[in-house]
């Protein structure tokens, strides 16, 4: 266990966080640039992919942002075709976000590039260390 009361194991922990992010980010965040995009863009298309049906307000919740900070990149996405939002029909007040078919087709890419990435190293580091970092990464979330 790193003692993170020591400076130099803190700094370890950070480094290797930060060198861990800016590995699974880069490919994604080259396609994302291709197409003018960023991530927060990967972001809003992971979640509608993951919660079909999803309305603007849960979207908010789960991004914890403001309604004018998903403004522009949602709309900059339903202009490109990757979402689109209809009126509920239970509560035609109520938007809800699904993607496209070339939205699907983008997010799939995306989530691919970083599933390659996990997929090795995570059988590198066996399955012991995957619990461990799926535990870490779930703590982290919840703070």
């Amino acid at each position: 266990m790193l003692d993170l009361k020591n400076p130099i194991s803190q700094q370890l922990a950070m480094e290797a966080f930060f060198f861990g992010y800016q590995a699974f980010t880069a490919k994604a965040d080259e396609m994302l640039e291709r197409r003018g995009l960023s991530r927060v863009h990967q972001r809003i298309v992971f979640f509608i992919a993951r919660y079909p049906s999803l309305s603007v307000k849960e979207l908010l919740a789960l991004l914890g942002v403001s309604k004018q900070a998903l403004n522009m990149p949602l709309r900059q996405l339903m202009e490109m075709h990757l979402v689109d939002s209809v009126a509920s029909e239970t509560d035609k007040r109520k938007r809800l976000l699904a993607l496209t078919a070339e939205g699907q087709r983008f997010e799939q890419a995306l989530r691919r590039e970083q599933v390659k990435l996990l997929e090795r190293v995570f059988a590198e580091a066996g399955e012991e260390a995957v619990n461990g970092w799926l535990a870490v990464n779930q703590g982290l979330g919840k703070a």
